[in-house]
């Protein structure tokens, strides 16, 4: 490798780092509000990319609406996880949880292949051009799209967790759920709406991400796992 292509790896690292942060923060909501580590988080991803495919590509919805009902169906499907599949048995030890979790994860990728097959599947990315080239970098406009979607919504994130009262309330059952009820703080409410907000995370980065890479039924797996990593470098 010579120095003139470090930019462009440089570059080429924080498009992919970038959907791995969207990751490792969804990783770090529902863990810090559950105390367990949600191995689903990967296909959250895959689903916003499919869903995405199928909204845009197959239905012919424009982007921008597209893109609102793909991050509310996955959204939903959080929910759904939380309520049917965690807190029917959110007293049992962790690493019940966890397990649960992996279980949660094949069920997903399962349907996803029986809904969508074994393709890969893509669409075109969000604004037409030709690459951007500067200082020896060659950069796709969708590139552009990852990292400027990715700062605006960890902006969003740092605004709502420490200026709402919502965030604040999920900030609080993170650092000691027991004093958050003595507060009169719903717990349960705040772990549902941490999966809420993950599965948006997640969904987020499909959609931002499958014009680049594109997305198979699988493809949230190692994106997960990837995610995962980034969060361990970060920090629970």
């Amino acid at each position: 490798m010579s120095l003139s292509q470090v930019p462009q790896y440089i570059a080429s690292g924080l498009t992919a780092g970038s959907i791995y942060a969207l990751a490792a923060i969804g990783f770090n909501l529902i863990y810090n509000s559950t105390s367990i580590i949600n191995f689903a988080q990967g296909e959250f991803i895959m689903l916003g990319g499919m869903f995405m495919v199928t909204l845009h590509v197959f239905l012919g919805v424009p982007l921008l609406p597209a893109m609102a009902l793909t991050i509310i169906i996955v959204t939903i499907i959080g929910c759904i996880v939380e309520r049917v599949a965690i807190r029917p048995v959110h007293n049992s030890p962790v690493l019940n949880l966890i397990v649960i979790t992996i279980g949660v994860s094949i069920i997903i990728k399962g349907g996803a292949m029986i809904a969508w097959g074994k393709d890969a599947l893509f669409y075109a990315p969000f604004s037409k051009g030709a690459a951007l080239h500067f200082a020896g970098v060659t950069i796709a406009p969708q590139v552009l799209w990852v990292l400027g979607i990715t700062v605006f919504v960890a902006f969003l994130l740092w605004v709502f967790l420490g200026r709402t009262l919502y965030g604040m309330a999920i900030r609080a059952c993170a650092e000691n759920k027991d004093a958050a009820r003595t507060l009169g703080i719903n717990v349960e409410r705040m772990v549902l709406l941490s999966f809420a907000i993950s599965a948006a995370l997640g969904a987020i980065g499909g959609v931002i991400i499958t014009p680049i890479t594109t997305m198979a039924f699988n493809g949230g797996t190692l994106l997960g796992l990837k995610g995962f990593c980034a969060l361990i470098v970060g920090g629970l």
